[in-house]
C-alpha cells in the first residue's frame, strides 16, 4: 500500500470518528504528497514520499522550537499534536547506537579519514538513514568521527 493509499484509508477513519486535528494533518501531508509529485511529474516512489514526509516533519519541529520561544504555548501545543500524527507516518527512528554505528560504518565503507571526505561520507549515509534519523545530528556525528 503506497503513502497516498494508506493516508486516503487513515482519512476516512478520521472523518468517521471526526478527529478533526488528525484529519487536518493527514489532508496536508496527503496535499504535500501530490504537489511533489506534480512538481516531479510522476508518481513518487516510497523514498521520495519519505522525503517529503520528513520535509513536513522538519519543517513543525522548526515551527515548535519558534512558538515556545515565542511563548505560545497555545500553538506550541498545537504543532506538538500534529507532530505526533506525522511520526505515525515514518520508519522508527535510529536509536543513538544505532546511528553511531551506522555512521562508522560509512565511514570505514568510504575510506574517510578526514573532515575533507565529510561530503563522500554523508553523500552515501543520507540514503541509509533517510527519514530515520535528523540530518544536522548525523552531521554532527559525522564531524566528530572525522576529528
Amino acid at each position: 500500500m503506497s503513502f497516498l493509499d494508506q493516508l486516503t484509508q487513515d482519512m476516512k477513519e478520521a472523518m468517521k470518528a471526526k478527529d478533526k486535528e488528525r484529519l487536518s494533518v493527514i489532508r496536508m501531508l496527503k496535499a504535500s504528497l501530490q504537489n511533489e509529485s506534480i512538481k516531479l511529474g510522476k508518481d513518487l516512489s516510497e523514498d521520495e514520499a519519505l522525503t517529503v514526509l520528513s520535509r513536513e516533519l522538519k519543517q513543525r519541529n522548526d515551527s515548535l522550537q519558534e512558538f515556545e520561544q515565542a511563548g505560545r504555548e497555545d500553538l506550541a501545543e498545537k504543532t506538538r499534536s500534529e507532530i505526533l500524527v506525522v511520526k505515525t507516518y515514518l520508519p522508527e527512528p535510529l536509536t543513538d547506537d544505532q546511528l553511531e554505528n551506522v555512521v562508522k560504518e560509512t565511514i570505514q565503507e568510504v575510506g574517510a579519514s578526514s573532515k575533507a571526505d565529510m561530503g563522500k561520507v554523508m553523500q552515501a549515509l543520507m540514503p541509509k538513514v533517510k527519514g530515520r534519523a535528523d540530518g544536522g545530528k548525523v552531521s554532527r556525528l559525522v564531524q566528530e568521527h572525522l576529528s
